[in-house]
């Protein structure tokens, strides 16, 4: 099994560069199997969900040709399935992208249940209704959603919650429906945007993403095209948060620094420098942890503080001066690594959904394990701000959305290995000691 093992206390410094979205990547890659012509997707991110995801859109069917490990060309004009469903695809949330692709060109898609990270309920009733409201017939069984329709109809969608998953694919969906569906309350998140975007490069014709109403007038069908992925915002926050929590000086490149205004106005209010350029932030940190000071954080839907950047944030709160709370709205679930960082030192109490943090002066290594991906990022942080030796178990989480997170680590001077044995282990303990 890996690991990583981090000897900490080296300040982060120098340049990184972002890679493309996980989140819209994914949804984009279930897009494009609704033309039967050839799309080209680059700016993709070579991570584990995404391959994950191509292999079952090649097991249905499509031609998928991997110029290198960013960029993709998809042909759909070969499916011969709507049925979606391997040991694989179950482990991934975005497998649920696929149903409203192919429902939409297809009139028809059979997708076993996702899996992803237990970070709490994530029910894809908001995705039926929407489907049921175009005229389809939607059924869960055998551990299968299976989704069926003579046509479907253009409506008038309102969304009880605001639901990033539920906004794109009943956009994707509704893309190829006959005549106009409105989405309201919809979800407003970069990633949602660039889905709309890739989709009407191909075609269709989507109107207000990026707002809480989303229009859709349905066409026959979409087209070829070419596209590129947008920057990740919670990769680039993940390594923003590192330089804070390392007393760091990082600039951070191939980012839209707007997508990042939540995180960047948080680490300004615990004492961080935030420099803004056209594709590129730099984060200044003090240089002692105790410099920073403790704040309140909520997260909320985008443009609010991303849930995705929650674990992250606690990291940085737990080493800074005086008490802060961060409160959880979006998953019920997401203090699973609080267990694991107070092993290191941290002084964290949970109250039903508020983590109320006093600081501590440091961290300390020890061996913990990444409960999910995005927690498992921040104890990766925990590790390089700490004194001593830590192992991070579990890193296949990490690595479903970071692309060779230790790499991009060392090369801004942090002292961490990926090891697969104890003797590697040893070897490298050995070697910082």
């Amino acid at each position: 099994m890996e690991q990583y093992v981090i000897k900490g206390g080296h300040p982060l410094r120098g340049e990184v560069e972002i890679g493309g979205a996980k989140n819209a990547a994914l949804a984009i890659l279930a897009a494009a199997i609704m033309t039967d012509e050839t799309v080209t997707i680059d700016n993709l991110p070579n991570v584990r969900d995404i391959n994950v995801l191509l292999q079952a859109i090649e097991e249905i069917g499509a031609h998928v040709e991997r110029i290198d490990v960013h960029k993709v060309k998809i042909n759909g004009s070969f499916i011969r399935d709507v049925v979606v469903d391997n040991e694989f695809i179950r482990k991934i949330r975005a497998s649920y992208y696929l149903i409203g692709a192919l429902l939409g060109k297809y009139k028809r898609a059979e997708v076993a249940l996702p899996g992803g990270c237990d970070i709490g309920s994530r029910p894809i009733d908001l995705h039926i209704k929407g489907f049921r409201a175009m005229g389809a017939d939607v059924d869960i069984a055998y551990g299968h959603v299976t989704a069926r329709a003579k046509q479907l109809n253009g409506t008038h969608i309102y969304l009880d919650k605001v639901s990033v998953g539920a906004t794109i694919n009943i956009m994707m969906a509704a893309a190829m429906a006959e005549g106009k569906t409105v989405i309201e309350n919809a979800a407003k998140e970069p990633h949602v945007v660039d889905v709309a975007n890739f989709l009407n490069s191909m075609g269709a014709n989507i109107r207000g993403a990026g707002t809480d109403v989303i229009r859709i007038v349905g066409v026959e069908k979409l087209h070829k095209t070419e596209y590129s992925v947008i920057p990740d915002q919670i990769e680039a926050g993940t390594f923003m948060f590192a330089a804070a929590a390392t007393g760091g000086d990082i600039v951070v490149k191939n980012v839209i620094p707007k997508h990042l205004e939540a995180t960047s106005a948080k680490l300004v209010e615990v004492g961080c420098e935030v420099e803004e350029m056209d594709d590129a932030v730099r984060v200044i940190a003090p240089k002692a942890p105790m410099h920073l000071q403790h704040t309140q954080v909520t997260t909320l839907p985008y443009p609010g503080f991303p849930t995705d950047m929650q674990p992250q944030m606690a990291v940085v709160l737990g080493i800074a001066e005086g008490t802060s709370t961060v409160t959880e709205s979006i998953f019920e679930n997401r203090f699973k690594y609080v267990d694991e960082l107070t092993r290191m030192g941290a002084n964290i109490k949970v109250e039903s959904n508020i983590a109320i943090i006093g600081g501590v002066n440091k961290y300390t290594g020890a061996r913990v394990n990444a409960p999910d991906l995005r927690a498992g990022a921040a104890l990766v942080i925990a590790g390089l701000s700490a004194e001593g030796i830590t192992i991070v178990d579990d890193i296949y989480y990490i690595e479903r959305g970071y692309e060779d997170l230790d790499r991009k680590l060392r090369a801004l001077g942090a002292s961490i290995e990926k090891v697969s044995s104890e003797k590697e282990l040893q070897k490298f303990i050995l070697k910082v000691s």
